[in-house]
């Protein structure tokens, strides 16, 4: 099926927006950026990586242990959850294209439903323009929000002020207001190794999930009352490299961490720091939460209000030797998948298989919303309600390898590294047993659900 053209679409979504009277509830969406799934609490006893905040969510709604990207890699994985479209029809393979302006986005779904649309942080859906507009602007509208702050990835800020001389996009123009654009992309340019851990220049203020997250705050302190709203928080943490502030280091420093699964690039010590760093980006992140949670309960509309916790990818940070994304192993594709909200079943662990592609119908489904003909998401909220699984198996996919979940099997195929993979998570989760050879017919079985 084909996917409603826009305004057919619009003008349903109007049609169909709850009634006043039972009014849908607020969205609040936390996404970070490169955060894989084991590095948050409740975890692995063996990462020490300390987040309340998230943890409390947990115990508040419902986890998901194996929920994995559409796509590990940025702009595809943005917008598969703006378009609710699985990889292969998401129209952005790589970073190297813009989200198409002609597709229907989620946030202009929710806009002529009737919601407060509003976004901060990094949305990578025209990542390789380098052009944010100085306020971050420059495509809100366009995209959906009713209001909101587009700001630079970690890189992308830096190599935009390289080219240009001057800032590119909001949050390298902040830093240039206050005299530490160019001390920042210097900092940048001396990090030439995964192993480089010193810490940024930047003080608590001016770091960059500080500002993202006092943006979202005042986006939310200014949104209309009596009217629902979604706010979608993009953190640009914990992407690389590893630039944490001088008290996030003193913090951070002395935490013991194994080192990563089959790797000999780092010694042992390197491996250490750089997963102190990551960790103390994500408690960075865990605080934020908590300041999020802490303004919807001081609005008085904590009871009516979805919470969504996720990230777009993760990072593989060593292991098999390997770093960021891109990667099938589920230290790249895997992600946190945390829900709470009215209705939402309370400390429920689900570790079946699931994918952030089904957040986008989750939000339309609570915001009393069509999914359109054709979207490949589909609404968790059975799922998160005591309900069941609505999928039998789950897809993620990158460049030309492919991967299905079904279970505790995951199945790998067209990746050129190593050729098909198929692991036992349960018995296996480090991925070091390939079970293709021992077990042929189980992987063509799985191989036959990748075609459909």
């Amino acid at each position: 099926m084909e996917f409603v053209e826009r305004r057919d679409f619009l003008k349903s979504a109007a049609a169909l927006a709850a009634p006043a009277a039972s009014k849908p509830p607020n969205l609040l969406f936390l996404f970070p950026d490169q955060l894989r799934h084991d590095f948050i609490e409740p975890n692995d006893a063996r990462i020490p990586v300390r987040t309340p905040n998230l943890k409390r969510l947990a115990a508040e709604g419902v986890r998901f242990t194996r929920a994995v990207t559409p796509a590990p890699l940025c702009a595809p994985a943005r917008a598969c959850l703006a378009s609710g479209l699985e990889y292969d029809r998401c129209r952005v393979p790589t970073n190297a294209q813009n989200y198409p302006l002609d597709q229907p986005t989620l946030y202009q779904m929710l806009r002529q439903g009737g919601y407060h649309v509003m976004g901060c942080g990094k949305f990578d859906l025209h990542k390789p323009e380098l052009d944010w507009g100085l306020d971050g602007k420059r495509l809100i509208r366009e995209w959906g929000f009713s209001d909101g702050i587009d700001n630079e990835g970690k890189h992308d800020g830096t190599r935009a002020f390289q080219l240009a001389g001057r800032p590119k996009g909001p949050f390298l123009a902040y830093l240039d207001q206050r005299g530490l654009a160019h001390l920042h992309v210097e900092d940048y340019e001396k990090r030439k190794s995964k192993a480089d851990v010193f810490p940024t220049p930047l003080p608590d203020e001016s770091y960059g999930d500080n500002w993202i997250a006092r943006n979202g705050l005042a986006l939310l302190d200014a949104a209309p009352r009596g009217k629902p709203w979604f706010l979608q928080v993009n953190f640009n943490g914990p992407h690389d490299p590893w630039d944490i502030t001088a008290s996030m280091e003193q913090r951070c420093r002395g935490t013991s961490f194994s080192g990563p699964n089959r790797s000999t690039q780092l010694t042992l010590e390197q491996h250490v720091a750089v997963r102190q760093n990551y960790a103390a980006m994500i408690e960075n992140i865990d605080r934020l939460v908590g300041d999020f949670l802490a303004k919807v309960k001081q609005r008085g509309e904590e009871a009516n209000t979805l919470v969504v916790f996720a990230s777009d990818h993760g990072e593989m940070l060593g292991d098999h030797d390997l770093w960021a994304k891109r990667h099938p192993y589920q230290g790249s594709t895997g992600v946190p998948l945390i829900v709470r909200g009215p209705g939402v079943r309370a400390g429920r662990v689900v570790k079946d298989p699931a994918t952030t592609l089904d957040v986008t119908a989750t939000f339309l489904d609570y915001a009393g919303l069509p999914r359109p003909a054709g979207m490949d998401s589909r609404s968790l909220r059975p799922w998160l309600t005591g309900g069941r699984n609505p999928r039998d198996y789950v897809l993620s996919g990158m460049d030309d390898w492919r991967l299905v979940l079904q279970g505790d099997y995951k199945y790998v195929r067209g990746w050129k590294k190593t050729g098909p993979l198929l692991f036992h998570l349960g018995r296996d989760p480090q991925e070091n047993d390939n079970l293709v050879a021992s077990q042929p017919a189980l992987a063509a079985r799985m191989a036959k659900l990748l075609d459909g």
